[in-house]
C-alpha cells in the first residue's frame, strides 16, 4: 500500500483502474557525525589557517561572521559550536570588540530573543548574543552602494560586510525553484542587500530559464554572482553545509566561495535530485510537514513536481496548508485576477517583491492543470489557480478520466526536498 504524507498523518494513494503507479522518494535518512563532518572540514590546513587568523583576538582587525536567520534550515549553531569547540572561536576573540556577527535576514524582519536561541544554539547564546546585529534591509543608512550589476541591479550591501578586514559566510545549499540552488553567494544577496537589490534580482526569477538546478545561464545566479563580484576583496572563508531531508548535516565544506558553493551544489544533487526516463501524466506531490506550514511554502512541491509531469497533464497538490495561504503579497495579486494571463501581464507591468511567487504559480496553470487536496477553502482554492478536491482518490479518477486510459502516475512523497530530473530525449 503507498501512502503520503497529510497533516499529522498519511493517506492512501489509490490508483484508477488502468493506470500504472511509480513512487519516487529522496535518499533514506541515514546516521550521521555533524560535529565530525564539519571538524573534517573545518580541519584542512588551509582552512584552519584561514580561521585562526580571522577569528584572532586583534584589536586591528574586524571580522565579520555572516549567518542565516531562522527561515532557513541552515545547522548556524552546529558550525559555531564546533568553532568553538576546536578552539577557533574563543571567549577572548568576543570581548575585543572587533567580532561580529551578522543576520542575514534578507527582507525579513530580526527576530526575538526565541529566534536568536534557535539561530546560534541555546548554549552558545550567552556568549555570542553581544555580538549579533541584524540585517535590516529597507534601513538606507546601514548599507553601502557598490555598483549596478550588467543587468542593472543596484547592488546595496550591509556597511559592517563592506568595512569588515575578514569575512566568514555559513550557509547551507539546496536546490532552488529559481536561483537554481540557495547557499554560498545568497549569504550576500539577498541575505545581507538593500531592499532595492533583493527586489530588483527577484525580478529576474520571472524570466523562464529561472529553474531548480540551474546555475549556467540562470538570470538570477548569474546576477547573483555579479553582485558578490562588486564586493572589495578581503580574505572570505566560506562554510557551505548540506542537509539532508531530516536537516542533518550530511556534508560540509570549507575554503574559497565559489569552490565550496560548487562542491556543495554536487552534493545536494546527490541527496535531493533523483533521475526519471521520462515524464508522466500525473505527478502526485505531497508537501511534507513542516512545508504544509502554508500554501506559500506547499508551492515548492509544486514547482518540483512540474519538471516530471507532461506537457498538458496534471498536478495533484497534497498539502494540509495548516496556517492557511502565508504571505498574501503573492495571494491577493492572484485572487484578484480573473486567470493566470491576467497575473504575468500584471507582474510585467509592475513588479513588487513577492509577484514573482505569484506569476510562478500562474505560470504553472497555464502549462498544467493543477488539482488539489488540502486544508484551504474551496474558494482560496480557485482564487489560487488550484481545483479543490474532496480526496485524493477523487482526484485521480477525475485527471484519469479527462486524459484517457492508462494514465502514467508518479507520486512524490516529500515534494518539497524531492527534485525529478528527466533526460530529455529528441
Amino acid at each position: 500500500m503507498l501512502t503520503i504524507p497529510f497533516a499529522d498523518g498519511e493517506i492512501e494513494v489509490q490508483a484508477p483502474v488502468g493506470a500504472s503507479l511509480f513512487e519516487v522518494a529522496p535518499l533514506p535518512e541515514r546516521h550521521t557525525e555533524p560535529h565530525q563532518i564539519l571538524s573534517d572540514a573545518l580541519e584542512a590546513p588551509h582552512v584552519h589557517q584561514a580561521l585562526t587568523e580571522l577569528l584572532a583576538p586583534r584589536a586591528d582587525r574586524r571580522t565579520v561572521i555572516v549567518v542565516n536567520d531562522a527561515t532557513r534550515p541552515t545547522p548556524t549553531g552546529l558550525v559555531l559550536d564546533t568553532l568553538i569547540q576546536r578552539g577557533l572561536l574563543r571567549a577572548t576573540a568576543t570581548v575585543t570588540g572587533r567580532l561580529r556577527l551578522l543576520i542575514a535576514t534578507g527582507a525579513h524582519a530580526a527576530g526575538g530573543p526565541d529566534e536568536l536561541a534557535q539561530i546560534l544554539g541555546d548554549k552558545n547564546v550567552d556568549l555570542l548574543a553581544p555580538l549579533v546585529r541584524w540585517h535590516d534591509a529597507r534601513d538606507a543608512a546601514s548599507s553601502v552602494y557598490l555598483g549596478d550589476t550588467p543587468v542593472h541591479t543596484p547592488v546595496w550591501i550591509n556597511r559592517e560586510v563592506v568595512e569588515a578586514d575578514g569575512l566568514i559566510l555559513i550557509n547551507s545549499v539546496e536546490p532552488h525553484y529559481f536561483a537554481g540552488y540557495t547557499g554560498g553567494r545568497k549569504s550576500l544577496v539577498p541575505g545581507v542587500s538593500g531592499f532595492a537589490t533583493i527586489e530588483a534580482n527577484h525580478r529576474l526569477a520571472l524570466d523562464p530559464t529561472a529553474e531548480t538546478l540551474g546555475l549556467d545561464g540562470n538570470p538570477v545566479h548569474e546576477d547573483l554572482m555579479e553582485a558578490a563580484a562588486l564586493l572589495p576583496p578581503r580574505p572570505l572563508l566560506s562554510i557551505q553545509t548540506v542537509l539532508d531531508r531530516t536537516h542533518n548535516i550530511c556534508a560540509a565544506y570549507a575554503g574559497d566561495l565559489l569552490e565550496t558553493f560548487t562542491d556543495a551544489v554536487q552534493a545536494a544533487n546527490r541527496e535531493y535530485v533523483v533521475d526519471l526516463p521520462h515524464r508522466y501524466d500525473i505527478v502526485v506531490t505531497a508537501a511534507a510537514p513542516p512545508m504544509d506550514y502554508d500554501l506559500y511554502q506547499s508551492h515548492k512541491a509544486l514547482e518540483n513536481a512540474s519538471l516530471a509531469v507532461r506537457p498538458g497533464g496534471a498536478l495533484v497538490l497534497v498539502s494540509s496548508c495548516r496556517h492557511g495561504i502565508g504571505d498574501r503579497t503573492f495571494f491577493d495579486l492572484l485572487a484578484a485576477s480573473s486567470d493566470p494571463e491576467s497575473v504575468l501581464k500584471a507582474v510585467a507591468a509592475t513588479y513588487r517583491l513577492g509577484f514573482h511567487k505569484a506569476a510562478r504559480l500562474a505560470s504553472l496553470a497555464q502549462r498544467h492543470r493543477i488539482m488539489s487536496v488540502t486544508g484551504l477553502s474551496q474558494d482560496t482554492s480557485r482564487a489560487a489557480f488550484l481545483e479543490p478536491f474532496p480526496s485524493l482518490t477523487a482526484a485521480l479518477n477525475d485527471a484519469a478520466t479527462r486524459l484517457g486510459p492508462n494514465p502514467s502516475i508518479l507520486v512524490i512523497p516529500d515534494g518539497c526536498v524531492t527534485v525529478p530530473r528527466v533526460k530529455e530525449t529528441t
